[in-house]
């Protein structure tokens, strides 16, 4: 309408607005940022150190807490102290993976990543009844280099149908608590390892913190690989770290810190392992407790076998 004199005449209309629309916000499916992809992380010093020592006190020091702190205090009929220690570790473990996982700078499946956390809790209680029962026998005698079937204390069992149970116990215990802690728990690593990479090649430096848990957390992998009897998970989990590497290397992106400590923790593992198997080869007992092709003695199998004789020996004298 014109705007003579006596029109009423509209307001001129405001231009609309138009949302621009940011595709590097995260969708509610845990959609990939665009532009966190190339994005480095310092080296995560407080997480990885927290990681080696609750894996160290936690998990390698349960089984020694429990034979070296009075049997008084903890009776074999109630929870050891290492029962407690392995619940500790069942509930700080998957916290630190997850913050692990909230530091990448890539944005990582979650799907994948709560379902792992979820079957590693589960594998882990598991292990942990199964163990907390296997250990407490080494009080009544049970020699964990035999199989359960050739142990003193077992082949006395009346009626016989009861070895079949301790040989259910020891199923859950060894195989099936072990391939739901530990498959979890390397697909989790491997996820986290997939974001530590970087087109900086300053990035790709250690610092001087992460040299000094290499040494500690290789050989925390060391006793993880041979105790657990999951040499192949870990050799898988190593060559595809090792194939996303030269994947990546053609792309021009190599690994950040936190990669490099990760998968030089791995190559000096795989060392460690080959120098035990060395040590161990001509041990003809040993030998009939892991007949298979890959011979990897259990630390703990040793320890029943080589250290307790050694301190029967001593007390004698």
């Amino acid at each position: 309408l014109g705007g003579g004199p006596g029109v009423c005449s509209l307001p001129p209309r405001k231009p609309r607005m138009r949302l621009k629309t940011d595709t590097s916000v995260v969708s509610r499916h845990g959609a990939v940022k665009n532009e966190d992809t190339f994005k480095t992380s310092p080296f995560h010093f407080d997480l990885w150190f927290y990681f080696t020592l609750q894996n160290w006190v936690l998990d390698f020091g349960r089984p020694i807490a429990m034979i070296i702190l009075p049997l008084e205090w903890f009776p074999l009929n109630k929870p050891s102290a290492g029962d407690y220690f392995h619940m500790a570790y069942n509930v700080i473990t998957p916290f630190l993976l997850l913050k692990l996982i909230e530091r990448s700078p890539k944005t990582l499946p979650r799907s994948m990543v709560y379902v792992s956390i979820i079957m590693f809790v589960m594998g882990a209680s598991i292990h942990l009844v199964g163990d907390s029962v296997n250990h407490r026998l080494i009080f009544s005698g049970y020699q964990h280099h035999l199989s359960v079937r050739e142990n003193p204390i077992i082949k006395n069992l009346k009626p016989e149908t009861l070895i079949d149970s301790f040989e259910l116990l020891y199923y859950y215990d060894e195989y099936l608590g072990h391939s739901m802690w530990y498959i979890p728990f390397f697909l989790i690593l491997f996820i986290y390892f997939t974001g530590c990479f970087t087109p900086v090649e300053e990035d790709s430096r250690m610092p001087v913190p992460a040299l000094l848990l290499m040494g500690p957390s290789s050989l925390y992998y060391w006793y993880l690989v041979t105790e657990g009897q999951i040499f192949i998970l870990y050799i898988f989990t190593f060559f595809a770290m090792m194939a996303l590497v030269m994947h990546q290397k053609r792309k021009g992106l190599v690994l950040d810190s936190n990669g490099l400590f990760l998968f030089y923790s791995f190559i000096i593992t795989l060392v460690l392992i080959a120098v035990w198997v060395v040590w161990l080869w001509n041990d003809k007992i040993l030998r009939k407790k892991y007949p298979g092709v890959i011979y990897i003695p259990e630390p703990w199998a040793f320890y029943t076998l080589h250290m307790n004789n050694l301190h029967a020996a001593k007390e004698s004298l």
